[in-house]
């Protein structure tokens, strides 16, 4: 059985969900029942030499739903594509978060690192989930997450939603609910939850966001530096991640 393919996917509906975020949903039904949470696709982009890799926001009945920020001419021409346009796509890859029965997740997102967190926490039972958005323009998916049955929090770095703070903030008032932390965000936010873990003695999974190139750890743009047997290695985002146990990345700073 194929773990991964390169193969078209139809594209039922690319909308715009906030300001310059896009919820892109695609139907294979082949690739699309593979995919398990944090794990990412790689969508070709014409014109475009290097795919772009999107984290897997959901799977369900055939259709992987993808939902991704605008950052440049690859992301804003993806944004253009319609409803029955044929979506050429590498999918699924990475491995993603290892969730056991029996715990109780902690799920944090940070801005775009919100999206995979809904398909994990379709995976749980009873999640705390923890979003952290600059301000209420950006904010997404909070309908979902209730669909999902989890408890909800909410964070806005300008106050103008919910908790006005960080993420970090309610990780320190609520770990002691959880067995267990997964994360996705900007890496600072993923270091200081690090910590917080480290501190209370909590394990956590952290996914990281680098850029990459070929998606399959052929080539070294994704290459981050982890810990493993007391050693200093370097290893691939995209093949070896793009989630990592939070203890064995080496932040720098």
């Amino acid at each position: 059985m194929k773990k991964y393919d390169v193969q078209k996917f139809e594209l039922l509906s690319n909308e715009q969900i906030a300001d310059g975020i896009f919820d892109m949903r695609v139907k294979n039904d082949e690739l699309a029942p593979l995919a398990k949470c944090g794990q990412f696709a790689h969508v070709y982009v014409p014109s475009k030499t290097l795919r772009r890799p999107i984290s897997v926001c959901d799977s369900e009945n055939g259709v992987l739903r993808l939902v991704y920020q605008v950052k440049g001419e690859g992301t804003k021409i993806m944004s253009e594509m319609k409803k029955g346009e044929s979506v050429d796509i590498l999918a699924p890859l990475g491995n993603g978060f290892k969730i056991e029965k029996g715990k109780r997740y902690c799920l944090i997102g940070g801005g775009i690192g919100v999206p995979p967190m809904l398909y994990t926490a379709k995976q749980c039972e009873n999640p705390l989930v923890i979003t952290g958005f600059r301000n209420k323009d950006l904010i997404i998916l909070q309908d979902d997450f209730k669909k999902a049955g989890a408890e909800l929090v909410l964070t806005t770095d300008d106050g103008s939603a919910g908790i006005h703070g960080f993420v970090t903030d309610v990780l320190k008032e609520k770990i002691s609910e959880v067995d267990e932390v997964c994360a996705c965000g900007p890496t600072p936010m993923l270091k200081a939850i690090a910590d917080v873990c480290k501190e209370a003695g909590k394990p956590c999974q952290i996914s990281l966001e680098e850029r990459m190139a070929c998606g399959m750890g052929a080539c070294l743009v994704c290459a981050v530096k982890v810990r493993k047997n007391g050693e200093e290695i370097m290893q691939h985002v995209c093949k070896n991640g793009p989630v990592f146990n939070a203890e064995e990345v080496v932040f720098n700073g």
